[in-house]
């Protein structure tokens, strides 16, 4: 099977229409017309609500229950108070995204839902309105006072720059960057995919393996050193296959190969317990319920059947 490496929420056809963000003129013009189309987020103050909130809750847009998924879009003369992103324009029509204080309620033909639930059953044009949205919500939401001075921000460019009420500085959204890597090898004629399972997840539950960039290093140098850390195997050869933002709440996945060369010890104790498989072996596995795969709203999915070739049974 020829699978295109194209993670879920990296889909995208709605253009970004950035240098309309800074044209008030065209934005008041936009928000004015019956023909553009809103997002309405479930918000609130993520700190109000703990993490999980800001994980799940914040996450979520009305989507319909039928058996082609939609997200649900209203007008601005519908959409609630709120703040207010442009998510974009496709020449015919704007599109806005809200972030509404009020719970989203489902109804007879729609529910709320989270990126992660719907991300990868979406097609292009929702996916990429509501990764953009979320990314965009999750940034505003816990940026509204000045890391220089502590002031207020107030919010700028259509949702895409904060600026500090007394300082005048602008803050733009920010991105964590991390390295999620498939790590294989040639044995005894076979080629082999490493898995690894998180202490804290369900015993059937493996991945890939995946860490943050620390300052001041490139993203194969991230590859290489979390892979020894979390497994003490040693990688050479980096190769980058394709990337995802990953905003929960902020994080831009780069997806990696690497060729496993030697082992030595972990320095990390996250990883519980690794696991080598052939192409068979991990079918059988995943067939079976034996091993649960990540989504395929993941990147790590995205990974794991580029290398496997071919679409694999379950996921979490």
């Amino acid at each position: 099977m020829d699978l295109d490496p194209v993670p879920a929420l990296s889909r995208a056809a709605v253009g970004a229409a950035a240098h309309l963000r800074s044209d008030d003129e065209w934005l008041a013009k936009a928000w004015a017309d019956p023909n553009t189309r809103v997002l309405v987020l479930e918000g609130g103050e993520p700190g109000g609500h703990g993490r999980q909130a800001l994980m799940a809750k914040q996450s979520r847009a009305l989507v319909t229950t039928g058996k082609t998924r939609e997200l649900v879009l209203t007008t601005p003369g519908l959409a609630p108070k709120g703040e207010r992103y442009l998510l974009g324009s496709d020449g015919e029509r704007a599109y806005f995204a809200v972030r509404s204080p009020e719970e989203l309620l489902a109804g007879p033909v729609a529910e709320p839902a989270s990126l992660r639930e719907v991300g990868a059953i979406l097609d292009d044009h929702d996916t990429g309105l509501f990764t953009r949205a979320i990314a965009l919500a999750n940034w505003n939401a816990t940026h509204g006072f000045c890391p220089r001075c502590g002031s207020r921000t107030r919010i700028e460019k259509a949702g895409h720059v904060r600026v500090c009420e007394e300082e005048g500085t602008e803050q733009f959204p920010r991105m964590d960057p991390a390295v999620i890597m498939l790590v294989h090898r040639e044995r005894e004629g076979r080629e082999e995919v490493l898995l690894g399972h998180n202490s804290n997840w369900d015993a059937r539950r493996f991945s890939v393996l995946a860490g943050f960039v620390d300052a001041g290093e490139s993203l194969e140098q991230a590859v290489i050193r979390e892979v020894a850390e979390e497994t003490g195997v040693v990688v050479e050869h980096p190769r980058y296959v394709s990337s995802q933002p990953w905003p929960f709440p902020r994080s831009l996945m780069m997806g990696y190969t690497a060729r496993a060369v030697a082992q030595a010890d972990p320095t990390d104790d996250e990883i519980a317990q690794t696991r080598w498989f052939t192409r068979p072996e991990l079918a059988e596995a995943t067939r079976s319920g034996e091993v649960i795969l990540p989504g395929r709203v993941s990147i790590a999915r995205t990974l794991l059947e580029h290398w496997y070739g071919g679409a694999l049974s379950g996921g979490w």
